[in-house]
């Protein structure tokens, strides 16, 4: 393996390099786990079990408010090896996760956890499901953990991509910690040049009296994106006449076809509340309760602007226009304003032991509910519509999920400490209520007659067991399984005038898993991983559709789980103040959920359809050290290689041979903090993503261009300085370079932040 020539190189990259603080590694028995906790450059417990059967890495509290600029709480995680986390703009919603083989189109891949409860929104598998990661202010925050790849029978198959874990902290005497921060931009793209800037505060207060112990936190963010939509035609070579007009920028999109652009839109003015507050009990040493309540709200208002200007100087926003001697026909929605209100809830219960027995066991409820979501938009163009009049009202109240998670760890002999054992049981329901109303004000008028609606419900229930077996000193063995029963039901689609139901199903699957560990010696740790996962269809991918005709069409009911067969090996290596892991992987996946065109059938259709096969082939790299080659230099750095080629398409063969849609080649991260003292410290980091599509037969050939997916290359830097015992000033900026680059919108351009924190 060594004979060939870039993996040298690879390792050595990431050896002289950079990504992400913190890691937690995996043991292998006893004997294992002390050794693997001398590899540990920072001793915080992790959060994942001790017996994780695959690679995991995390950032504590301390290194993420220290090297990162954190405004929202996905950025904590964004140097971590193999992430990308889709965050667009400051206070974007839509922040879903890609690893390893799952890129930015397929949010449903990926789990997200706080304490164990789902933040993950499993309604759908796209931009618009995002983990509610708003329900976590990062000043709670006691460290993250991501676990990749689905081989630990606890989770179920969405964890066949990135498994993200938050653990909050509770305090154990009085404390009190206030964040002010400002964030400004000059984006500058087309004829957009202008300043987006915002501002966030955080307060907290925590106490313990006695047994009881309480933590309360309110965030109120203010943010102003830049554009995240342009109005677009195809360049015209013929026809005459319409209103002359200049402004007009030309272009050409991502298949390599002229165009000219006519203005920007989605440029997203957000107030964002959250208020979470968690009561913990202990009734003995050994057995804690807690619940959590979380809200949530989002006033959002977006505004569009026209770059195209009459002969009187007037912007123009709809009609026929002669642009360069050519007719042009604008919509009346090519510039179409928004206003959305959002209130979620979250309720979440546990229940568990931890002790020193043979047995301990955990239960986790929870109940994740839509209370508001009302979206409105104009049927008009400006600038009619900003008066009023005429438009739509998209409601998605009743929208929600509810989860129950009973654990037990069985450790029989401690003194031999052979096996380990964990087993327990799921459920979980989603359900999706989703309608579209006209109204005659878009503004401030009420719902009048229906448009279309969705709505229906899936339901899981499935068991699982893992035994982590110590079979000799240095070797262990992790099987598990996990049977999962699924149900979809109710599922209904509507149009104005008429309603039909979905048949109900109900299907069995079993996963899977296996893990062999060797502790090869003193320093090395080497470890091989097996799992299979299937991943469910969402209530969206199974019933969003319409009508035609008294017939359902656009949808398919009947769409199969998507299936991963995933290995890994992985070898470990402690450097004394560091650890060096270099970790192999491959994921077969056969009927991957994606929305294309059916070409094999006349008329074509396009929704939701399973493609035959997808396999991602890569080799990935961490390294992370403290007091490297000098006293307070923090180093780590991970670089990854994935080949993700879709095998075989039947209803789409023009993509068979192609790569998979926003799986890049290469990934990097880097981060290197140094501390000048106690007081002082700077971070310098890095990010870097490769060619990557995003169409599934890959004729985006044009990337760096709005709707294209482009490479890029990211510089962020951080200053932060100890003013005094409770007082801290930060200073940073993203995207010093100021690259522009884009996953279909644009990302956001150089961005200075500035923070003063109190701790009591």
């Amino acid at each position: 393996m060594h004979k060939k020539p870039w993996l040298p190189r690879l390792v050595a990259v990431v050896y002289a390099g950079v990504a992400v603080p913190g890691f937690c590694a995996d043991d292998a028995g006893q004997k294992a786990d002390a050794q693997l906790q001398e590899m540990v450059v920072r001793g915080e417990k992790p959060a994942v079990d001790r017996n994780l059967p695959a690679v995991s890495e995390g950032v504590t509290a301390e290194e993420m408010m220290e090297s990162v600029n954190v405004v929202n709480t996905e950025d904590a995680v964004k140097y971590l090896p193999s992430l990308q986390i889709r965050k667009r703009y400051i206070g974007d919603r839509n922040s879903i996760v890609a690893s390893r083989s799952s890129g930015t189109l397929v949010s449903a891949r990926s789990l997200v956890y706080a304490d164990g409860l789902l933040l993950s929104n499993l309604l759908g598998n796209s931009y618009n499901f995002p983990p509610r990661w708003s329900l976590v202010s990062p000043e709670e925050i006691e460290r993250i953990d991501v676990i990749y790849g689905p081989y630990a029978a606890a989770y179920p198959g969405n964890s066949m991509g990135a498994t993200i874990l938050m653990t909050t902290r509770l305090p154990e005497k009085f404390e009190a910690h206030a964040r002010v921060q400002g964030f400004w931009q000059n984006f500058r793209l087309y004829g957009t040049d202008s300043d987006y800037n915002g501002f966030q505060t955080n307060a907290s207060l925590g106490n313990r009296q006695d047994d009881l112990a309480w933590f309360a936190s309110f965030n109120h963010l203010d943010s102003h994106g830049q554009p995240m939509t342009f109005a677009t035609l195809p360049a015209a070579t013929s026809g005459a006449g319409g209103t002359p007009v200049t402004g007009a920028y030309r272009d050409t999109n991502p298949n390599g076809a002229a165009r000219v652009v006519l203005g920007a839109a989605g440029i997203d003015h957000s107030v964002q509340d959250a208020f979470k507050v968690k009561f913990a009990y202990d009734f003995s040493p050994a057995l804690r309760a807690a619940y959590t309540l979380g809200y949530w709200r989002n006033d959002s208002d977006v505004t569009v602007q026209s770059y195209l200007r009459d002969a009187a100087g007037n912007p123009v926003y709809s009609g026929n226009v002669n642009i360069d001697g050519f007719k042009y026909t604008v919509a009346a929605n090519a510039f179409q304003p928004g206003k959305r209100t959002e209130e979620n809830w979250l309720h979440g219960l546990t229940l568990k032991t931890q002790s020193d027995k043979e047995w301990n066991w955990e239960a986790v409820a929870s109940w994740y509910g839509v209370g508001t979501d009302e979206q409105r938009s104009p049927s008009a163009a400006l600038p009619g519509a900003q008066s009023g009049g005429a438009g739509q009202i998209a409601l998605n109240d009743g929208t929600g999920w509810r989860t129950l998670d009973l654990k037990a760890d069985w450790r029989p002999g401690l003194d031999q400490g052979r096996h380990e054992a964990s087993f327990g049981y799921h459920y979980d329901r989603y359900t999706l209520d989703s309608r579209v109303y006209n109204t005659a004000d878009w503004l401030s008028g009420g719902t009048t007659t229906r448009v279309k609606a969705y709505a229906g419900n899936t339901e899981t229930q499935a068991l699982f067991a893992q035994d982590a077996w110590r079979f000799a000193s240095d070797w262990k063995l992790t099987l598990g399984g996990r049977y999962e029963r699924w149900n979809a039901f109710g599922g209904a689609i509507s149009n104005s005038g008429t309603t039909l139901a979905y048949a109900a199903r109900t299907e069995d699957y079993f996963s899977p898993k296996a893990s062999l560990a060797w502790q090869a010696t003193s320093d090395w740790l080497l470890r091989a991983s097996l799992g299979k996962a299937y991943r469910m269809p969402t209530v969206s991918e199974l019933f969003q559709g319409s009508i035609s005709s008294g017939a359902i069409v656009n949808n398919d009911p009947n769409l199969r789980p998507e299936k991963a067969l995933s290995g890994e090996l992985s070898a470990e290596r402690s450097l004394g103040n560091g650890l060096l892991r270099l970790t192999l992987f491959q994921d077969d996946a056969e009927d991957a959920l994606y929305s294309q065109t059916n070409m094999t059938v006349f008329p074509t259709v396009t929704n939701i359809q399973n493609i035959d096969k997808i396999r991602t082939r890569g080799v990935e790299a961490a390294f992370q050290g403290k007091d490297v080659g000098l006293r307070g230099l923090d180093l780590s750095g991970s670089i990854t290689y994935a080949n993700s080629e879709i095998l075989k398409n039947d209803k789409f063969p023009a993509s068979a041979g192609m790569q998979q849609p926003r799986v890049p080649d290469w990934r990097a991260a880097a981060a290197a903090t140094w501390h000048q003292g106690d007081l002082l410290s700077y971070t310098l980091a890095a990010r870097y993503s490769g060619r990557q599509y995003g169409t599934l037969d890959n004729t985006d050939g044009y990337p760096n261009t709005y709707g294209g997916t482009s490479r890029f290359f990211v510089v962020d830097a951080r200053v932060n300085y100890r003013l005094a015992k409770q007082f801290t000033a930060s200073a940073g900026v993203d995207n010093l370079n100021n690259c522009k680059y884009y996953a279909y919108h644009p990302y956001p351009q150089r961005t200075f932040h500035a923070e003063v924190k109190f701790d009591y």
